[in-house]
């Protein structure tokens, strides 16, 4: 195997197919599923004589790589005679995020109106 491969890999799965799934036909309408695709990959090799002060005779020799891809459901477009209308995907997590944000910021302005109410 060579180091760079999951490079070359990257070609093959990064594409406008990841970001735009199939098209789904349901009688006059097509949905096509829209996503938000990022990916990195990496690689490196080395080879050289043993450094001075080891017992080991053979060369050392090495090889790695990796790849990482994140794919984030945005939403789908759903067409439908002439007419196409974009539906967002619902991010729950960010919805629960935004309302333990705004929670919070609730709590800190309401004891710092009681501690001012208190002098």
């Amino acid at each position: 195997m060579d180091a760079f491969d999951p490079a070359r890999a990257v070609a093959d799965l990064l594409t406008v197919r990841r970001a735009f799934g199939e098209p789904v036909r349901e009688g006059d309408v097509m949905i096509v599923p829209v996503a938000r695709v990022m990916g990195g990959s990496g690689g490196g090799s080395g080879s050289g004589p043993a450094s001075t002060g080891t017992s080991d005779a053979a060369t050392p020799t090495g090889s790695g790589g990796g790849l990482g891809m994140r794919v984030q459901p945005l939403g789908v477009y759903v067409i439908s005679g002439s007419e196409v209308t974009w539906r967002p995907a619902l991010d729950l997590q960010r919805v629960i995020a935004g309302g333990q944000a705004v929670g919070a910021l609730a709590l800190v302005v309401a004891l710092v109106g009681l501690l001012r109410g208190r002098r």
